[in-house]
């Protein structure tokens, strides 16, 4: 069963705000969590994932565009953002050892998922981002009970 909330952020200050709140509510989780971001290109995915990183101290955020998965790893979390936008094959992922990226306790934040179907995991949570005017309209729906239980925590 699939739990749904809506958000609008006004700015960049309200999406790492919401982003920094979600990743604390991640800390309740003691399984791996999948969180895909999905929208348009340019629309926030990275600038959410950013925040959701910075929440854990790391100050350097990358972007994986072109690395495919950047991994942000401390005494806290295993947090691991993958943009799969230039993936060429999604088998590509089964060479980088995404398996081993779902031990409990690590945290990926996917881009473009749709793009790695078939190898990457089923996910807890999809954060659909749009523009709308001048905001950015969130979706955000769960698909497990992990999901649920980090919707029950932002609410």
């Amino acid at each position: 069963m699939a739990i749904i909330m809506k958000l609008t952020l006004h700015n960049e200050s309200d999406t790492y705000e919401f982003a920094h709140q979600l990743a604390q509510c991640t800390q309740l989780v003691n399984s791996c969590i999948v969180i895909y971001l999905e929208g348009d290109l340019g629309v926030g995915k990275t600038t959410f994932a950013r925040g959701f990183i910075q929440f854990y101290g790391f100050d350097q955020v990358k972007s994986p565009t072109y690395s495919l998965v950047e991994s942000y790893i401390n005494d806290k979390v295993n947090i691991h953002h993958f943009d799969c936008y230039r993936l060429g094959d999604a088998q590509e992922l089964e060479y980088i050892g995404i398996r081993e990226y779902l031990a409990p306790g690590h945290i990926q934040l996917i881009e473009w998922a749709e793009l790695g179907k078939g190898m990457i995991a089923p996910t807890d949570m999809i954060i659909r981002i749009t523009d709308h005017l001048d905001k950015h309209e969130l979706q955000i729906t769960t698909h497990t009970q992990v999901g649920n239980q980090l919707l029950a925590c932002i609410n």
